[in-house]
């Protein structure tokens, strides 16, 4: 299933008239406030986002996995469905690999095939969090971090062998999830257990090419409640710093606990030049790995408001990636993705219209209103416009949404694939 060019345009013409209208105020008043309109529009079309391959098929829940129909059933049809995202909103030109989930069968083949969707491969990422079927050993009680010597050799070529699917594919990074921790008091030697995951992750760093990076993630519980070995992100930061320069942190928004300040640690990592890339998601409660800006945008915006000052004002910070990490329980997971890219251009677009000086000026002189004034009034501002011509322009849909089910594309996936497909990974 492909988006034709030509559909696409007759469901953007019923559009267009409203868009150019709202799009023409839109351009008028923020101009009259010193904003450079096609600047804006370069970077909301250079913002590119990588949809994970475990992302297009529905995702589970601790009691059971309900799934959606027309699911892909290979990392051919998952390409496919990053490609229709793509065709629709201009933004999803990234895949990030499972690995092992999604090993290509012919490299040649699967890079041609991203290739024709204008899909470039971004980081990969390894599994150390269960067992795999033709394990000789387990992870039971960890791995990176395990008391066994076998076992952590054991993961640590597992992340070796993801760098080296990656290097076939064009990939340049490779993030590490450890769930590695325990559940119980007195389980395990918390200093033996960051040793050695140190160690191993310095392995699998002198493994890497010189040419790639280190995404280390961080999370305070799960699968372990009492402990994570990479609790937070200091720990990660520590881990980074002993790894190299090209080791960095790696920001999951679920992965913190509830009321966590997430723009300061993207602010002090990025003044240490040592935030590698995001993890989008929105939570209630934890880890929910729900549709992006659905529960707390505000709090998306002055994310997003860190990153952007820190783009311009920490060069010795890398480019960033950026990263959907999801999972689809109720939703189409496409509808759900469409819905998320929407929210981070959103975010993202709202804090570029931030009057930094004005705002470092107020700060300077302890006005705290009109501190809040200033990020208000471009969190309160329509941005849908700018998205919709920045993606117009580059020939995506003025809806994303809207034209997705005037097309029926959930339907048509049904008819090529059926309606029990399961996801390779699910």
């Amino acid at each position: 299933m492909e988006i034709r060019k030509d559909i696409l345009q007759e469901q953007n013409n019923k559009q267009i008239q409203d868009l150019e209208d709202d799009f023409s105020r839109l351009a008028e008043k923020l101009t009259k406030k010193g904003v450079n309109i096609q600047r804006l529009l370069q970077r909301l079309q250079d913002f590119q986002v990588a949809i994970p391959s475990w992302a297009l098929g529905a995702g589970g829940t601790r009691f059971g996995r309900f799934g959606f129909f027309g699911e892909p059933t290979s990392l051919e049809e998952k390409i496919d469905d990053i490609g229709i995202l793509h065709a629709l909103t201009k933004t999803a030109g990234a895949v990030s690999l499972h690995i092992p989930w999604d090993i290509p069968n012919d490299y040649a083949a699967i890079k041609e095939k991203a290739k024709e969707h204008g899909i470039f491969f971004d980081a990969v990422n390894s599994n150390t969090f269960q067992d795999q079927s033709n394990a000789q050993l387990s992870y039971r009680h960890g791995s990176l971090s395990s008391m066994d010597k076998e076992v952590r050799q054991m993961a640590v070529q597992h992340n070796n062998d993801v760098v080296d699917i990656g290097k076939k594919l064009g990939s340049k990074s490779l993030t590490v999830w450890l769930a590695d921790g325990t559940n119980f008091p007195g389980q395990r030697d918390f200093q033996s257990s960051l040793l050695n995951t140190e160690d191993s992750l310095k392995k699998i760093y002198g493994h890497m090419p010189d040419d790639w990076k280190l995404f280390i993630e961080y999370k305070p519980y799960e699968p372990n409640f009492y402990s994570t070995v990479i609790q937070d992100w200091g720990t990660s930061f520590m881990l980074a710093n002993a790894c190299g320069e090209r080791a960095y942190t790696l920001v999951d928004l679920g992965h913190h606990l509830p009321n966590t300040n997430i723009e300061q640690i993207v602010a002090t990592l990025m003044l240490k030049g040592k935030l590698g890339g995001f993890h989008f998601n929105d939570s209630k409660y934890g880890d929910d790995d729900l549709t992006v800006g659905s529960i707390k945008p505000y709090s998306l915006f002055l994310i997003f408001n860190e990153l952007v000052n820190g783009m311009e004002r920490n060069k010795q910070n890398p480019e960033l990636a950026w990263m959907i990490d999801a999972s689809h329980n109720i939703k189409d997971p496409l509808e759900d993705l469409l819905q998320s890219l929407e929210a981070i251009q959103e975010s993202y677009a709202k804090a570029m219209l931030i009057d930094q000086e004005s705002l470092l000026e107020a700060q300077s002189k302890g006005d705290v209103v009109q501190c809040q004034e200033i990020l208000q009034d471009a969190f309160r501002t329509d941005v849908r416009p700018l998205l919709a011509k920045a993606r117009v322009d580059l020939g995506g849909a003025v809806n994303p949404l809207k034209i997705y089910r005037a097309m029926e594309v959930r339907n048509k996936l049904i008819a090529e694939r059926g309606k029990h497909t399961v996801a390779t990974g699910l």
